[in-house]
């Protein structure tokens, strides 16, 4: 009889315990989150096409160059682009939001504006969405990885009310100076863990970044650098 009482006194109890919210789990850092786009870091050459027929893709066609780095400030870390004869964008910056788990890229526009586009990365692919009141339209940016030395944006809108999105133009870009075919054991940057290119010194030893953005990060802090540096390399042994 009290077995059953027990029981009986226990039910609600677990299901409060199934109703409650799990705690959440442990967040990515605006680093971690933005690793896996790490490859857009550099110089590239961009190709522009509007969409269209021949004679209008030809008259279109432009060439702009576009160039990628790290920024960081405390904990915080971002994407900057900056763009040399865009025709559509001046600059973008590209963030992390750990309490939305959503990227979200702030693009100046040619004309001035910003425009604030939130989204997801899923399969190197990063789609970001912004709603236009102004014109009734879900606009829509599209980053695609396709590997270290080329990568492709295209230009989306959808009118309010429609499903479907229709493509305006698409930028393929490649990286300058990196050939297509890379081997292993390349440098590690001391600050963001991806390519090093960019040899920097410190106390005689030398260390590789992948950007001015990162060799400016380990100059106000090389001892926080060095120090997770060697720590990484101790427990990947």
């Amino acid at each position: 009889m009290k077995r059953m009482v027990a029981i009986v006194l226990a039910l609600p109890l677990a299901a409060t315990a199934l109703a409650a919210p799990a705690e959440p789990g442990g967040k990515r850092t605006p680093k971690e989150a933005l690793k896996p786009l790490h490859d857009l870091i550099g110089s590239w050459r961009g190709t522009g096409v509007p969409e269209g027929t021949r004679e209008q893709k030809q008259r279109g066609f432009w060439v702009e160059t576009i160039k990628w780095q790290w920024q960081f400030k405390g904990d915080d870390a971002w994407l900057k682009a900056d763009f040399e004869k865009g025709k559509h964008f001046q600059g973008a910056e590209l963030r992390y939001l750990p309490d939305r788990d959503r990227y979200q890229m702030t693009v100046k526009t040619a004309g001035g504006e910003s425009l604030v586009f939130i989204g997801e990365l899923k399969d190197r692919v990063l789609t970001l969405d912004r709603a236009d009141d102004r014109k009734k339209e879900t606009q829509r940016l599209v980053v695609t990885l396709l590997h270290g030395n080329r990568y492709l944006y295209r230009w989306e809108t959808r009118p309010a009310g429609r499903v479907v999105f229709t493509k305006h133009y698409q930028v393929g870009a490649t990286k300058e100076g990196v050939p297509f075919a890379t081997g292993d054991n390349k440098p590690e940057c001391i600050v963001s863990g991806g390519l090093g290119t960019m040899p920097v010194m410190y106390k005689g030893q030398t260390y590789y970044v992948c950007c001015s953005g990162c060799r400016d990060a380990f100059k106000e802090d090389p001892e926080k650098y060095v120090k997770e540096y060697e720590a990484k390399r101790k427990k990947g042994k």
